[in-house]
């Protein structure tokens, strides 16, 4: 019993060292190996430790890209459903959008059609009234009170026409020979930049230029008074030859035109003049209105073919034939934002000649730009009435006055008006400004000569 006693204490005893002997040999060397390999291997599982943290932080990197790109590729799919941004209406000035090309194309289209319209209803109302034999019986109706009425009208307008344009040019022409005379007694050297003389590089190129006094030739004076043009220069511009083909499509263009003026005019014109004329003797203001406004659209139509007709079609023709190189006749005055722009661009050639021989000799002596102004203006409705009431044998003064209320109008046009909005206001004076003189011009005529006899 005791001898069992003894051998079971020593194997606990055994048991207790054998476990102490274990939980030592964790802090020392094992199968031969020092300390230092222990340190090693401890760093060594160290290092390992931070290899795992490392991948551990690559990994958290990947999964939040991955999130990132998930989140992104969510956004680009909204993006791709959305259907809404910031962004102006198109009519709004804020949205910077210009390009109303189908807008002007309706109001073309618009245009097209109500002028259809009123043309249609003018044959169903009046049948076809065009007759050009008409036109030569009007100056041939009576052989024996020859000439008729309108030969004297058109004969005469058509003569006091051509020698004011005349006298225009004979005054430019002796201007500038003054100036040369002047500058030819002064300094000769002056006359090649202001006159057109040539200096000697330009005489070496063989251009022949004229110098005063050697342009003092008959053949040079018909020249500049055949030329299209109202300023006279000692050498104008030439153009190298003559274009045939250019030349053929002025030709037909003045032909045509000349036969459509006539046919609108004895097809449209007339019958609303002749309508007007009971409304004028009762002053009824509404039917004078409405008979203002018909009459509007013919004669603004006929109005611009004039235009084309002379301006282009026949100055061309006319510069063509005699080589004549400057052919600005016109400039965009249908994009004229104000009055002032419009009569300085529509008319080249007179805006050419107030500006050189009656404006700019006004500033050099003294006055200023509003009486300077003021004065081509007043020039302008002279001559203006003069071309109407010569040949009408009457004096009204309404084309005068026509003429005098452009100068209120461009000052309200210049202060208030910008834009498309000063463009509009001189495109209704022109359209509205001519019917009315021509209504009143043909309400006197009428009341003076038909209305006596009548009575």
């Amino acid at each position: 019993m005791g001898e069992s006693d003894a051998r079971t204490g020593a194997f606990t005893r055994r048991r207790r060292a054998t476990s102490a002997a274990g939980r030592g040999a964790s802090l020392l060397p094992m199968n031969g190996r020092s300390a230092a390999g222990c340190e090693s291997s401890v760093a060594a599982d160290g290092s390992r430790g931070d290899g795992q943290g490392k991948r551990d932080r690559s990994l958290e990197t990947v999964r939040s890209k991955s999130k990132s790109d998930k989140k992104k590729r969510r956004d680009d799919i909204g993006d791709r459903l959305s259907c809404h941004k910031t962004q102006q209406s198109l009519l709004s000035s804020a949205s910077g959008f210009n390009n109303y090309r189908g807008v002007l194309n309706w109001c073309v289209v618009m245009l097209v059609l109500s002028n259809a319209r009123l043309f249609l209803e003018n044959l169903l109302r009046y049948g076809i009234l065009v007759d050009p034999i008409q036109v030569i019986s009007l100056f041939l109706k009576d052989p024996y009170s020859w000439p008729a009425g309108c030969l004297v009208i058109v004969g005469g307008a058509f003569v006091l026409g051509t020698y004011t344009i005349l006298s225009l040019k004979l005054y430019s022409y002796k201007d500038v020979n003054m100036w040369c005379r002047e500058l030819s007694t002064v300094k000769a050297k002056k006359l090649s930049r202001s006159l057109s003389c040539p200096s000697a590089q330009h005489l070496s190129g063989g251009d022949r230029k004229v110098c005063y006094p050697g342009n003092l030739t008959i053949r040079d004076m018909y020249y500049f008074v055949f030329a299209p043009t109202l300023c006279y220069e000692l050498n104008f511009p030439r153009s190298p030859n003559i274009r045939m083909g250019f030349l053929l499509r002025r030709l037909c263009e003045m032909l045509f035109f000349t036969q459509l003026l006539v046919a609108l005019t004895q097809q449209w014109m007339i019958p609303i003049i002749q309508s007007s004329m009971k409304p004028l003797e009762d002053m009824d203001l509404s039917r004078m209105t409405e008979r203002l406004l018909r009459l509007a659209v013919p004669n603004h139509l006929l109005w611009l073919m004039f235009f084309y007709w002379f301006f282009h079609s026949s100055m061309n023709f006319t510069a063509e034939l005699l080589c004549f190189g400057d052919r600005q006749f016109y400039k965009d005055w249908w994009n004229s934002e104000s009055v002032t722009y419009f009569w300085q661009n529509w008319n080249i050639p007179v805006h050419k000649w107030c500006l050189r021989h009656f404006y700019k000799p006004l500033l050099r002596r003294g006055f200023s730009k509003i009486i300077s102004q003021s004065a081509v203006f007043f020039l302008s409705a002279f001559f203006h009435e003069y071309l109407v009431s010569v040949p009408l044998r009457m004096f009204r003064l309404w084309a005068f006055m026509g003429m005098m209320a452009q100068l209120p109008l461009a000052w309200f046009v210049g202060h208030f008006l910008r834009g498309n909005y000063g463009n509009a206001a001189v495109w209704i004076s022109i359209i509205i400004g001519q019917p009315f003189a021509v209504l009143m011009y043909v309400h006197d005529y009428y009341v003076m000569h038909y209305s006596q006899e009548a009575d």
